[in-house]
């Protein structure tokens, strides 16, 4: 059975291994065992029931939380030549029943469904007459009130298990997942003899920091403006923050969208859908937005504000590398924020005993914005894990590398204008006081006659209250609760104050960013958009950002070479094959790429070029050898071309016309040796981009 399931996932997938965990879920479902699997998001969990899926007898359900994600899927699995479909509220009661008669006549092997369809008696009944063998929960956590996505719809799965003529296989999967969590969607969904997976909590793709006390849109505009071709998601707590955060970008720009439940369900789709596509770079959204977005390619997730827990936050930021491509996760803190989400919750009836559970997640999620360990190792061992390492290298703590200011003498600047102000108002109006303002309030309270009143004059009012949010971030200062906070002094201040402590603020070093050579994979990512368009599927469903940076890497420019990398698998080589290798082609052959390696296939002993270089020693012509190992001539060209560079056996001069040599040296030296084409087009048409090529592997010139 799993030598099939390989024998899948290469065909379908176009992958070679399976990755950590899947080969032993899959093989427990396989083996009809209950299984429960705890991945992290982007780990492959919908390979763990999709493979299942083709090898059992019958039907696969899957129960899946949102109508954007069953589409996403569906067109997923279509792009691969897999047949599947959904049934959800889209549909009106005559494409239910057609699509369960398709369903029941073997034309699908997937079958997707929103857990409250479950709820209705009607269509269970229609269940019930197909033969159903695996049973798949996916965001399984929602069947959990202790869950941080809770839906009671999730308990009606197991009342439509119990109802079916013959118990199928049940599989759970999650990406986040407490002790607690863990042991309610095993017993919720009534899991009989159940393996459990859990794979790690860990995205080593991720680069976690928390940025603290900072002026947030300062930080969001920064940021962007350096990483404006990249995708991203900005989280904010409040409608009113997102429609803020979404003008401020817009103005400046760039192609943002914004979603949050005030906008009409038109609207957020719109959004949706423009994100999915590519149409916009940025989505500004509440915690609303994200649940089953199967996007791949965002390459940052910042959070403008604190979120009510940990399972949320990581969720929420894990949407970032879902291709396993270097990504962001930033946290901006604001002692603030703490009063927001108590507020929020305030608003949502809650029994005492999950009030008081909320209220202990959320200080948890406060106590990762201070600790000074490995962020990294905070969520792991949140989430469970043991025998963490104590520096992961890749989060803001263990990338430390910011200088320390001493800014005692403003701080206790702050905190004597505070005490004068006898600790009854906000920042603004501390701020305005220690400006010199002659603001109506100012004047009104006699705060100018205070021997702090324009103590700090050269600095802006926003400076000044962003001196203080940092203040307040690291425990100096206190923000009452309510609509208008007020400013307290915090026992540190005191030592401060009487100049027994000093205050020092890290200021984080400029960093260079380091500007890679993207130009083929811009031009891949231009033509996967074009066969989206026209296609009507968001681009990272016909290839991922990772599989479009590997064919930029290896160049491949046969059908043979194009298969090996990952995420090429037959269907799509058939749909997409011959476009993408005419682009890659064309790359090739003006930008004189030579030698480049291309990745051989491991069961291929003796590498691809060097077999050519073999026939080459017998005797064949280029041309014969292009024509026995069924590939293009350019691939053979390239191949003589690298063993030539690694100082194999070759005369070169068979490939370099008479007496054209020092003409192609000459035109080398006056037009460059960056493309080939300039080149070519310079020259007498009988000389080809191999002698060229030759030339500049003989005289070892770069290009």
């Amino acid at each position: 059975m799993l030598e099939n399931a390989r024998k899948i996932l290469k065909k379908y997938y176009g992958y070679e291994n399976f990755r950590k965990g899947q080969e032993e879920i899959i093989s427990s479902i396989l083996n009809k065992k209950d299984t429960f699997a705890i991945m992290p998001t982007g780990a492959g969990k919908s390979i763990c029931f999709q493979i299942p899926a083709l090898l059992l007898e019958g039907l696969t359900i899957v129960i899946s939380p949102l109508i954007s994600l069953m589409k996403d899927q569906v067109d997923a699995l279509d792009s691969i030549g897999i047949k599947a479909t959904y049934v959800n509220s889209s549909l009106d009661a005559r494409e239910v029943q057609e699509r369960i008669d398709q369903a029941k006549n073997g034309e699908y092997k997937l079958l997707y469904v929103a857990p409250e369809r479950l709820q209705s008696w009607e269509f269970c009944a229609l269940l019930k007459t197909i033969t159903i063998s695996l049973v798949a929960v996916d965001e399984a956590h929602c069947v959990s009130q202790w869950g941080h996505d809770f839906r009671p719809s999730y308990r009606a799965i197991t009342e439509l298990i119990n109802q079916l003529p013959n118990r199928p296989i049940v599989g759970a999967f999650t990406a986040t997942a407490t002790e607690q969590v863990k042991e309610d969607v095993v017993k919720l969904l009534s899991l009989k003899n159940e393996n459990v997976y859990v794979t790690g909590f860990d995205r080593e793709n991720l680069t976690f920091s928390v940025m603290r006390g900072m002026n947030k849109k300062d930080f969001i505009m920064n940021y962007i403006q350096d990483n404006k071709e990249e995708v991203g998601i900005i989280y904010a707590s409040t409608r009113k923050e997102v429609e803020s955060i979404y003008e401020s970008l817009h103005r400046k720009g760039y192609a943002v969208g914004k979603y949050h439940a005030g906008l009409n369900p038109t609207e957020r789709k719109e959004s949706q859908e423009a994100f999915l596509y590519d149409d916009l770079k940025i989505i500004v959204a509440t915690n609303a937005f994200g649940m089953g977005i199967d996007k791949s390619n965002v390459r940052y997730v910042i959070h403008y504000n604190i979120p009510k827990n940990m399972e949320a936050y990581y969720q929420e930021a894990g949407r970032a590398g879902r291709d396993g491509e270097p990504s962001e996760c930033i946290l901006l803190f604001a002692a603030q924020d703490i009063l927001m989400q108590k507020f929020l919750m305030s608003q949502t009836y809650l029994s005492p005993e999950r009030e008081k559970n909320e209220y202990k997640k959320l200080q948890l999620m406060v106590d990762y914005c201070h600790t000074t360990k490995c962020l990294r190792k905070y969520i792991l061992e949140y989430f469970g894990e043991e025998k963490v390492v104590d520096t992961c290298g890749n989060c803001s703590t263990c990338n430390d590398d910011s200088e320390l200011e001493d800014i005692t003498i403003d701080a206790q600047k702050i905190f004597s204008c505070i005490y004068r102000m006898k600790e009854r108002f906000g920042t603004s109006l501390v701020a305005q006081v220690l400006k010199g303002s002659k603001n109506k309030k100012v004047l009104q309270f006699g705060f100018n006659t205070l021997s702090t009143y324009g103590i700090m004059k050269e600095y802006t009012e926003k400076e000044l209250k962003d001196r203080m949010n940092i203040l307040i971030a690291e425990g100096y200062l206190g923000l009452t609760e309510g609509q208008y906070p007020i400013v307290k002094l915090q026992k540190k201040a005191g030592a401060v104050l009487k100049s027994q402590e000093k205050v020092l603020q890290k200021v984080q070093k400029k960093r260079e960013k380091v500007v890679k050579d993207h130009t083929l994979f811009e031009i891949l990512r231009v033509l996967r958009k074009d066969i989206s368009t026209r296609e009507k599927v968001p681009p990272y469903i016909i290839f991922a950002d990772s599989t479009l940076r590997e064919m930029g890497e290896y160049c491949p420019i046969d059908q043979e070479s194009i298969l090996r990398i990952k995420g090429v698998g037959e269907e799509k080589l058939r749909k997409y094959g011959d476009e993408f290798l005419r682009v890659i082609r064309a790359y090739v052959e003006e930008n004189g790429i030579i030698g480049k390696e291309i990745k051989e296939e491991k069961e291929e002993k003796i590498p691809s070029h060097m077999i050519t270089f073999n026939m080459y020693k017998e005797g064949k012509s280029l041309e014969e050898i292009a024509k026995e190992r069924e590939v293009k001539i350019l691939t053979i060209n390239n191949h003589i071309i690298r063993c030539a560079s690694e100082g194999l056996e070759v005369d070169l001069y068979d490939f370099i016309p008479k007496h054209y040599e020092n003409i192609i040296l000459e035109k080398i030296d006056e037009i460059g040796a960056e493309k080939l084409k300039p080149i070519k087009e310079s020259l007498p048409e009988e000389v080809s981009y191999l002698a060229i090529q030759a030339v500049l592997c003989k005289y070892k010139i770069m290009g």
